[in-house]
């Protein structure tokens, strides 16, 4: 634990000074020419009022309270100082798990579950030792100087630092990139990987749609449709992260409007996110972005990552999925067999998005809970 450093969050004043005179002389563009609110981006009157309330009434001090309570540290792996909440259980029976957030969120997806992981109330629910890290170029972890930082070196990096927290066999749960970075956990480490449990799937390529059901094949075109239609964003993080870093990094309204605009179309919402996730939680993520200035860093990921997962990676250790059903990507189970060899449960809910944790967070901890547990129950027979 000697190169384990505590680390406590504390934006500078004038930080936040800055912020707010920067929203206050925001120049925004006239309103959206389509009927439909949401068709061309995030609407102006819904940007209007998050840019007021940003400005005027959330409180970032509040953020950076929860988590110094929870406990933070930094420790540097090959060259690149990495960020992470780390609280460990009271529970003597209790596991070690390991959260990976994506992009465009960070730790503040899974800040207000940390301790009810760590120290349930119910005694028959299982316990956690949680580390959730920043990935390399998000939040408070280093922004990498070179290439290379993509998702295998940062599964090796998650290993590494486990290790380091005493915690050499450990269970996995991630989304989006997180579940990327997931499957690589365990499908490369076996020998340090209990389990995972994935909000993503991605099946080798090139499977057939023979035998597969209605949902199943709708669930393929939907995926199709958002790479053809929808996703525009990655292609542009993935080839000129440079280019949109600037925009990023020098403005907190076009920051708040990329992400917002994730937010909205990645919820299972009707119309506006805050549907099911609060202002301020958007906002803790977003203002996170915004004083770390790692915009453009985190945008790399898709440049160092993008369509890289290995296709001939296989993943034995046992695998709890769960696909909600607003989800951007939704993987068959037929096809996730191919990779994922011993999935130990399915999940398919009936409501939720992109971002779980957030939209629905007493269905994810309970779901996230039912699906470790199966993954524990098979490890160790």
């Amino acid at each position: 634990m000697s190169d384990v450093q505590a680390f406590q969050a504390h934006a500078p004043e004038a930080d936040l000074d800055d912020l707010r005179a920067r929203l206050a002389a925001a120049r925004l563009p006239e309103a959206e020419t389509e009927p439909g609110r949401w068709d061309q981006g995030v609407p102006l009157a819904d940007l209007t009022e998050v840019i007021d309330y940003w400005r005027t009434e959330y409180d970032w001090r509040s953020f950076e309270e929860r988590i110094n309570r929870i406990g933070q540290f930094r420790t540097t792996i090959d060259g690149l100082c990495i960020h992470f909440l780390h609280r460990r259980s009271t529970r003597a029976d209790a596991t070690p798990l390991l959260l990976t957030h994506g992009w465009p969120g960070s730790i503040a997806e899974f800040t207000g579950l940390v301790d009810e992981l760590a120290n349930p109330e119910d005694a028959d629910a299982p316990a956690f030792h949680v580390v959730v890290p920043s990935l390399p170029g998000f939040g408070y972890s280093d922004k990498p100087a070179t290439t290379g930082w993509g998702t295998e070196k940062i599964a090796t990096a998650w290993v590494e630092l486990m290790g380091r927290l005493g915690y050499h066999r450990f269970a996995a749960h991630g989304g989006d990139w997180g579940g990327n970075i997931t499957t690589v956990l365990g499908g490369r480490f076996p020998a340090h990987v209990i389990g995972i449990h994935t909000l993503f799937a991605e099946a080798p390529p090139g499977l057939p749609t023979d035998g597969l059901t209605t949902t199943e094949r709708r669930w393929t075109e939907e995926t199709r449709h958002f790479w053809r239609h929808r996703a525009a964003y990655a292609k542009q993080q993935a080839t000129r992260p440079q280019t949109i870093g600037y925009s990023l990094v020098d403005s907190p309204v076009g920051l708040l409007a990329w992400i917002l605009d994730k937010f909205a179309e990645w919820s299972d919402t009707e119309d506006s996110p805050f549907e099911r996730i609060s202002r301020d939680s958007i906002l803790d993520d977003v203002t996170l972005y915004w004083l770390t200035r790692t915009g453009a860093s985190a945008a790399r990921i898709y440049y160092e990552s993008h369509n890289s997962l290995d296709p001939e990676l296989r993943v034995d250790v046992p695998a709890a999925i769960t696909m909600y059903p607003r989800d951007i990507e939704k993987t068959p189970r037929p096809w996730a067999q191919e990779r994922y060899r011993q999935i130990v449960r399915w999940n398919s809910p009936e409501a939720g998005g992109h971002f779980p944790s957030l939209e629905v967070p007493e269905y994810f901890v309970d779901d996230l809970r039912q699906g470790l547990a199966a993954v524990l129950a098979t490890a160790t027979r």
